[in-house]
């Protein structure tokens, strides 16, 4: 199958990209959601610094993605790596996975999605889980790659409380 885009391994030079592809996600997304105040607050600079930082993890097991049009602009992009909070039963996680609103339901998001998930299989993970909130519309997507929910918490975004889902995968490697 053709396609406009390409999947590769993300660079530290694709910082800034990446920082467009999540405040413009983050205010296409969760709008309706997230307090409006929060979201025009979301700064391209703050996310290409906090970007960059992740960039610079050189540990095998942390890897991010990147979709690139046929113009070479970032699209979107999905990171992940060894589970961050202790969870007793996931070992890997996606940390987080974003694709401009335009480029939604063309099966890029599937790509990512698998990319990460190849590279943890590769790096020995058995399980993955990837923290949503409960209303964000994505939560279809994750149900139609397989995820089950399996934790839930609440957090704070902004001046909000809002409600999260885990959904999980298990590899079935073992």
């Amino acid at each position: 199958m053709y396609s406009n885009w390409i999947i590769r391994r993300a660079t530290l030079d694709d910082a800034t990209g990446v920082a467009r592809v999540h405040v413009d996600s983050w205010r296409t997304t969760y709008r309706g959601i997230v307090n409006d105040d929060f979201l025009a607050s979301l700064s391209y600079a703050q996310s290409e610094e906090r970007w960059q930082n992740r960039l610079q993890d050189h540990s095998s097991t942390y890897v991010m993605f990147v979709a690139e049009d046929n113009k070479g602009q970032i699209i979107g992009f999905a990171d992940g790596g060894p589970e961050r909070s202790g969870h007793s039963v996931y070992d890997g996680e996606l940390y987080a996975i974003y694709l401009l609103e335009a480029y939604q339901r063309k099966g890029i998001g599937k790509q990512l999605f698998h990319s990460v998930v190849s590279h943890l299989i590769h790096h020995h993970f058995h399980e993955m889980l990837i923290w949503v909130l409960t209303d964000n519309p994505a939560c279809r997507f994750y149900e139609s790659m397989g995820g089950q929910i399996v934790d839930e918490k609440s957090s704070e975004i902004g001046a909000q409380t809002l409600s999260e889902v885990a959904y999980g995968w298990e590899f079935s490697l073992r």
